[in-house]
C-alpha cells in the first residue's frame, strides 16, 4: 500500500473553519416517515405512489426505521470525541438532504450562533453525481435559500483513498472472514457498492477516474495488504446493489445476487461481502446485503459472511480529522500533502469544471458550490 507520509508537526488549528458539518442522505425515524422520506427521496421523478410502498416495504422490516440517523449521531459524536483528544475546539453539526434534520436548518441555527464558515463532509466515500455533485447541489440550495445569513461552505475531497478508510475496510473484512471456516484461505471477497446509471459512470470519469475505478482501486488496495499480511493469493470481484429506476436503463453490473449465482456455479464455497461503497450500515446494506445477498447465498450453499462498514472505527474517523485539518492548513495557505492509499491520486479539494455531472456534457443550470463549474 503507498502512503504519502503526514507533517512532522500533528495540525491542531481548524481556521479558518468554525464548524464542522456531516451532511448526509437522511431516513426515517418510524413507520410514519417511511412514504413523506420517499416522497422526498423521489421529488420531480414520477415515481408512482404504488412504487413507493413497494420500496417502503424494505423498510417495514425494520420497523419503519432507517439505522443511518443513529448511526450518523455517532459518527458525530466519534469526531467530536477524536477532535477533543487532539485538543482542536472545532463543533460538529449534522444535516440531511431527505429527512430531519434538514441541512438548511442546520445551517440557520449555525449561523445564528456566528459560524461564518463551514466545511462540509459528506457521507459518502466515493465521487459521483449522487454521491458528490448532488449534494453540492443540495448545499447551494440550503444557501440560497439563508441568502444574506448563508456562511461559505466548503466540502471536504472524496475520502475513498484515505489509509484511514482503506485500513478500517480491511480491519472488517478481516474480522468478518475470521467467522468462516479457514478464514480467508480459499474464500472470495465480494466487495459492493451501490450501482449508479451508465451514463453517471461515464460522467463521473471526465475530469478523472470514474466511480468505478475508485472503488476498482480499493479493492486491488485492500487484496495487495491481505495478500501480504496472510500469505494467501486474494480472490475478489466487485458486484453492486440497490439498483432502481426503468429497468431499460443501464446500470453498472453486475447485481451482487446475480454474481453471487455465477460464483457458486464456479465452485466457490465461501465470500466475505465487503460494502465498501457504504460507510454505515443503512438501508441499502441492511436490506439489499444482510437479507437478500445472504439469503442467495444460502440458497447457492455457500457459506457468507458480511463485514461491517467503517462506521465509527478509529481508523476511519481519524483519518477523517487528518483531512479536516489538512484542509484548514490549506486554506490558510500551508502547504500540506494529501495522503492516500492506492494507486489513484488524492481528489482537488474543490471539484473541477464539468465534474460529475449526472450526464457526459448535460448542463442543468441547478446552482453548486464548492468547485469550478462552467
Amino acid at each position: 500500500m503507498t502512503e504519502n507520509v503526514h507533517p512532522t508537526v500533528p495540525l491542531t488549528d481548524p481556521l479558518p473553519y468554525d464548524a464542522l458539518l456531516l451532511c448526509s442522505f437522511g431516513g426515517p425515524n418510524g413507520p410514519e416517515d417511511v412514504i413523506p422520506f420517499l416522497r422526498n427521496v423521489t421529488r420531480g421523478k414520477g415515481i408512482p405512489e404504488e412504487r413507493l410502498a413497494e420500496v417502503g416495504e424494505h423498510y417495514h422490516h425494520f420497523d419503519g426505521r432507517s439505522p443511518i440517523n443513529e448511526q450518523n449521531l455517532a459518527l458525530v459524536a466519534a469526531l467530536e470525541e477524536e477532535l477533543r483528544r487532539r485538543g482542536v475546539s472545532l463543533p460538529v453539526i449534522w444535516g440531511n438532504r431527505n429527512w430531519h434534520p434538514y441541512t438548511v436548518d442546520t445551517l440557520r441555527d449555525a449561523a445564528a450562533f456566528g459560524a461564518r464558515r463551514i466545511l462540509t463532509i459528506v457521507t459518502s466515500a466515493y465521487a459521483s453525481y449522487s454521491g458528490s455533485r448532488q449534494y453540492r447541489e443540495h448545499l447551494a440550495a440550503a444557501l440560497a435559500e439563508l441568502k444574506a445569513d448563508a456562511p461559505r461552505i466548503d466540502v471536504l475531497r472524496p475520502f475513498f483513498n484515505e489509509p484511514g478508510f482503506v485500513d478500517a475496510n480491511r480491519h472488517a473484512i478481516e474480522e468478518a472472514a475470521s467467522g468462516l471456516d479457514g478464514g480467508l484461505d480459499g474464500a472470495h471477497i465480494v466487495y459492493v457498492t451501490h450501482s449508479i446509471p451508465d451514463t453517471m459512470q461515464d460522467a463521473s470519469a471526465v475530469t478523472g477516474p470514474g466511480y468505478r475505478e475508485q472503488h476498482e482501486d480499493v479493492r486491488a488496495t485492500i487484496d495487495a495488504a491481505l495478500a501480504q499480511r496472510y500469505g494467501v493469493e486474494i480472490a475478489s470481484s466487485l458486484a453492486y446493489c440497490s439498483r432502481s429506476g426503468d429497468p431499460r436503463t443501464p446500470w453498472l453490473e453486475p447485481d451482487v445476487n446475480d454474481h453471487i449465482e455465477v460464483l457458486a456455479g464456479q465452485g466457490v464455497r465461501k465470500i466475505v461481502i465487503a460494502p465498501i461503497g457504504f460507510i454505515s450500515d443503512h438501508m441499502e446494506v441492511a436490506f439489499d446485503l444482510d437479507v437478500e445477498a445472504l439469503e442467495t447465498a444460502a440458497e447457492q450453499g455457500v457459506s457468507a459472511v458480511r463485514a461491517d462498514t467503517v462506521g465509527v472505527r478509529r481508523a476511519f474517523v481519524s483519518g477523517l480529522v487528518d483531512m479536516v485539518l489538512e484542509r484548514a492548513a490549506r486554506e490558510r495557505g500551508e502547504t500540506v500533502e494529501a495522503r492516500t492509499a492506492g494507486s489513484l491520486p488524492a481528489f482537488p479539494d474543490d471539484a473541477p469544471a464539468g465534474s460529475c455531472r449526472m450526464r457526459h456534457g448535460e448542463v442543468t443550470g441547478i446552482p453548486v458550490i464548492a468547485g469550478h463549474e462552467d
